[in-house]
């Protein structure tokens, strides 16, 4: 379909008394995402009440009208499916309104392959619609179903919104929150509405926007035949809803509001009725029983499959990745398969039902450090393909790397099903885990404790399931080879200690990120399409040139790169930010600005100043500039400076392990450090600003 077009459901199919409406984006970076809304119309172009706005703290139509399905992942990004019954929807609604918005300053000319799709009951498409000019908007209108009659018709809208969600609600009449919602975001504190809790799936994030203006809608196809009451009520967005004077205080608790629902931790504990501290509170996952590896492996898988299970939002975005539909799930373990003379056992199983079809997926875990066994993987590889099972999930400490599997497994080609092998990290389920607890909820309190204990249980030192916690055998030699300088380039020894701190580096970035409630990612220097192996192999032959190590994170709302540095030779670990100047103002002004805002950083801070086509500029300690921040600035003012590059240094771990006195532990605390007390403190990026035709509503 072309923008303003329409079509008569009865055309396409004759099974359209129910329907399923698919909203899908995809992103380059792969994290791009939206949130989808329906709105009930009434011949006025109004929402009958504010109940007739479905959105992700209302999913679900009492009448069954209407059900937002949530997401499915696809190759090149999401889908996010809605469920219409439109022999249910109440005879006074005309128009059914779907659309989706984006949070915060994010932009669907940001998202890629913008379309919309509606299927009919028995799951074929009928119709597509594409959305090549969003721009800069938040909120977009992909489309609506009108009455014409007897019949339902679908037109293609396309229209963007720059006031979001918010905005585009209260312009069809929807009375919203936004005032509690903006004490919200800007207090930090998270309450929860009188509402009904929302299901798991339907949680998304907040918009706290003010509602602006919205554009004219898109005509329909002049070559597509209307009568004379169909272009009636095919006109253009209604206008903003002027607001009414009502006497009385009204009781926000009758208005939608954007705000997501969550159920937080307690900020502040009570007080312990213990007698004293040798008292230890009873856990749901105990730990202090566990003796040996097999004891560990399957307490751990226990717990991990039975939290999924009843914290549907944890157990989705956990298999999300792996292809699995989103529905109704189910956790077993110690199931006993057939394979040749000797049963297989695999420590679990996933199953997930949706739409009648089953999803499964074998699981094999480790902790402890210890490693997948190629043998095991294997079988059960084998077990899946026969059985029809769609693939096979490994869970241990270690890290995946790109393009380097952690076992080797023969597929059999001629098997016409295909299995998929995964695998998840204890750090990365550690890290969903932080992040729903502190920062985006689950919407209930009983499966915020459950979330608790498991994080609980994961970081305890007894259960084995800390992450990447090894350098490896190859690190000592390797470090003494470099002091000595005896290390050869080609080594494989300087190989493997490349791949594993770039294990290192992406455990890193989860437990930064599951503490700020933010995307942190590593950066790769490289060109596209190079190959993960050479590209590792020349990391390796430079640590053996320059006895360094070195990665840098991308932090969400970080003022520039987060630099990890590694010197081998020095035994020195390095943290740095380097900030661009400012566009306008003095240098002198810029300086005093930068000494005020690290008023609390380390005194030990080292600040250097960058120089356009110098090598370095002045640098001292802030302990040293705080009382002279002119000395920041080059002698003459004739040189350009280009920025700021802040720096921490510590002394690096020398053992291979996780201990006080071990490398891992040490480059956790330096990041950890540096963010905590440097960055922080530090101005974010500013938005940036569009300009006057891209912040105007698509039409």
């Amino acid at each position: 379909m072309i923008k303003g077009s329409n079509v008569a459901l009865a055309a396409l199919s004759e099974d359209v008394g129910s329907a399923i409406v698919s909203l899908g984006w995809g992103s380059p970076t792969g994290e791009g995402d939206a949130d989808v809304s329906v709105l009930l119309l009434d011949t006025n172009g109004k929402v009958r009440s504010d109940a007739d706005f479905y959105f992700y703290n209302n999913p679900v139509a009492a009448d069954g009208s209407v059900q937002l399905l949530g997401k499915t992942p696809t190759e090149d990004g999401n889908e996010d499916r809605i469920s219409f019954d439109l022999t249910a929807v109440p005879p006074d609604v005309e128009r059914i309104v779907v659309a989706a918005s984006r949070y915060g300053e994010a932009r669907f000319g940001d998202l890629e392959n913008l379309q919309v799709r509606l299927a009919d009951a028995a799951g074929e498409s009928l119709l597509r619609f594409a959305i090549d000019d969003a721009a800069e908007v938040s909120a977009i209108i992909f489309g609506e179903l009108y009455r014409r009659g007897e019949e339902w018709k679908f037109r293609a809208v396309g229209q963007g919104y720059a006031s979001g969600l918010a905005g585009l609600a209260t312009d069809f009449g929807v009375d919203i929150d936004d005032d509690a919602a903006e004490e919200e975001a800007q207090s930090g504190t998270e309450a929860l509405t009188d509402e009904a809790q929302a299901p798991d799936e339907a949680e998304a994030r907040s918009t706290a926007q003010a509602p602006g203006a919205a554009d004219s809608s898109a005509q329909p196809d002049p070559t597509a035949p209307a009568t004379a009451t169909e272009a009636a009520t095919l006109e253009a967005v209604p206008a903003p809803r002027r607001p009414v004077e009502e006497p009385g205080p009204r009781k926000p608790a009758a208005r939608p509001r954007t705000a997501k629902k969550k159920a937080p931790a307690h900020s502040t504990p009570p007080k312990s009725l213990a007698e004293n501290d040798s008292w230890k509170p009873a856990r749901l996952f105990p730990v202090s029983a566990l003796k040996s590896d097999r004891d560990r492996e399957m307490r751990a898988t226990s717990v991990l499959l039975s939290v999924m299970a009843q914290v549907p939002r944890f157990g989705r975005r956990l298999t999300a990745a792996f292809g699995a539909p989103s529905g109704r799930m189910e956790t077993f373990t110690e199931v006993s398969l057939p394979h040749g003379d000797t049963p297989r056992r695999p420590d679990g199983v996933i199953r997930i039902e949706r739409a009648g079809k089953l999803w499964t997926a074998l699981v094999e875990t480790k902790t402890n450090g210890n490693a997948l066994k190629a043998d095991q993987v294997q079988a059960y590889m084998d077990i899946a393909a026969r059985r029809g099972y769609e693939a096979v999930i490994t869970v241990s400490n270690d890290v995946a790397l790109e393009g380097s599997p952690l076992v080797d497994v023969k597929i059999d080609g001629r098997r016409k099903h295909k299995v998929a092998l995964w695998h998840l990290s204890w750090a990365e389920v550690a890290h969903q885990a932080q992040l729903l607890i502190r920062h985006e909820g689950v919407g209930n309190a009983a499966r915020t404790w459950l979330l608790q204990e498991l994080l609980h249980y994961l970081q305890h030192e007894n259960s084995g399931c800390h992450g990447f916690q090894n350098m490896g055998a190859a690190w000592v030699p390797v470090r003494n080879g470099i002091s000595d300088e005896t290390l050869c380039q080609g080594d494989p020894r300087a190989l493997e200690v490349v791949e594993n701190w770039e294990r290192l580096v992406r455990q890193v970035c989860l437990r930064l990120g599951g503490e700020l409630g933010q995307k942190v990612l590593p950066v790769q220097r490289a060109r596209r399409g190079t190959d993960p192996g050479a590209r590792r192999v020349q990391l390796a032959d430079q640590l053996c040139r320059e006895g360094r190590l070195q990665a840098e994170l991308r932090v969400e709302n970080a003022p520039g790169l987060l630099t990890i540095g590694a010197d081998l030779r020095t035994g020195k670990l390095r943290t740095s930010v380097e900030i661009p100047a400012p566009e306008q103002g003095y240098p002198l002004t810029w300086a005093k600005r930068l000494v005020r805002r690290l008023a609390e950083a380390p005194a030990d801070l080292h600040v250097e100043t960058l120089v356009e086509g110098e090598t370095g500029g002045p640098r001292g300690t802030l302990e040293r500039l705080r009382p002279e921040p002119a000395d920041m600035l080059p002698k003459g003012g004739a040189t350009r400076i280009t920025g700021f590059r802040l720096s921490l240094f510590k002394g690096m771990g020398s053992t291979r392990g996780n201990t006080e006195s071990g490398f891992i532990r040490s480059v956790d605390e330096a990041v950890q450090r540096f963010y905590t007390t440097v960055v922080v403190h530090l101005d974010r990026p500013a938005p940036r600003r569009t300009a006057p035709k891209e912040a105007a509503a698509v039409t």
